[in-house]
């Protein structure tokens, strides 16, 4: 045999071997272009974009694939896992997982990854931004002003952030995030959370009920657990002081949104900002209230979160196959 053609096997082997070990990495979510580019050059990846939304729709592209990258929206069932058999890894760009069947993929060693606190700094901005929109109360301003009314006459009963008492339902990324902020305006901050010890720029409160019923704004920011699921119900909004404001950017599930709403509806509640819902998207209307805000689960949706999600993903992923 020539050295030539034994120089082709060679090749050819090596070719087939590499074949053999790149890993199809399906991306099901929208994510930041940098992770598509970053793993198609690496090498080691065959890479499938197909961003779904559905159950349905994943279970039904899943296929062969050995790396899953998902979003918080895409529901990653027992089901979708079973029709995944070479799945290892299932790749989040979010804090929390409470939409993957971690019992599931732990029978199928199958590991789960996810970026806490990538997208943190997005979402304190936006709960500040909720604060200072209803505590001044811009929304009921700028529907007067399209409907050619001038009014000024109350401005003066509203108070600058530092006269309100923040008060932070867990003390994990977002909420320190928050809890640094709203110091920054020298809003009176206490949080409450059984599982740090640290606190920063929070006073720590011991109990979910004293909590409520000394702070005049509550932001809750815990992940989806039995333990948070519907935290936040009408007993508690019912102890918060009247005339409070109430904001929701963690999971839609651990707020009981009706009572909530009903709370606004009364006057119980001043103010109350939501950007996360139960279902997603709602499937039922909302009260036309100038002290309702509505996002559609953007808090974390920003130029640079998404950037850098994309980045640290791609970056996860590879010492995984280290």
């Amino acid at each position: 045999m020539s050295a030539t053609r034994c120089f082709r096997s060679d090749r050819n082997r090596a070719e087939f071997r590499l074949q053999r070990v790149r890993k199809r990495l399906l991306i099901a979510a929208d994510v930041d272009r940098s992770l598509h580019e970053r793993a198609a050059a690496d090498g080691r990846f065959d890479i499938i974009e197909r961003p779904v939304r559905t159950e349905d729709e994943l279970a039904a592209i899943v296929g062969d694939c050995e790396v899953l990258v998902t979003r918080s929206f895409n529901r990653v069932t027992r089901r979708v896992i079973d029709r995944a058999p070479r799945l290892e890894l299932i790749a989040q760009g979010t804090s929390g997982t409470d939409n993957i069947d971690h019992a599931a993929a732990r029978e199928r060693g199958i590991t789960i990854l996810n970026l806490p606190g990538a997208n943190a700094d997005a979402v304190a901005e936006l709960v500040i931004g909720f604060t200072i929109a209803l505590t001044r109360t811009v929304p009921a301003y700028t529907r007067e002003l399209l409907r050619g009314v001038w009014n000024r006459e109350h401005c003066a009963t509203r108070h600058e952030l530092r006269h309100h008492r923040l008060g932070i339902v867990g003390l994990g990324e977002v909420g320190r995030r928050v809890a640094k902020l709203a110091a920054v305006f020298g809003m009176h901050v206490g949080a409450v959370d059984p599982y740090i010890t640290e606190f920063y720029n929070a006073t720590r409160v011991e109990s979910l009920e004293e909590l409520v019923r000394n702070h005049d704004i509550l932001t809750l920011h815990v992940p989806l657990t039995t333990e948070t699921r519907r935290m936040i119900g009408a007993p508690q909004i019912a102890a918060m002081p009247p005339g409070s404001i109430l904001i929701n950017a963690a999971r839609g599930e651990v707020l009981d949104q009706k009572a909530a709403l009903d709370a606004l509806r009364s006057n119980h509640l001043a103010g109350l900002a939501l950007d996360v819902f139960d279902p997603e998207p709602p499937t039922h209307p909302f009260p036309d209230d100038p002290r309702l805000i509505l996002t559609p689960h953007i808090g974390g949706c920003t130029h640079e979160a998404k950037s850098a999600v994309g980045a640290k993903l791609y970056e996860k992923i590879v010492v995984f196959y280290k």
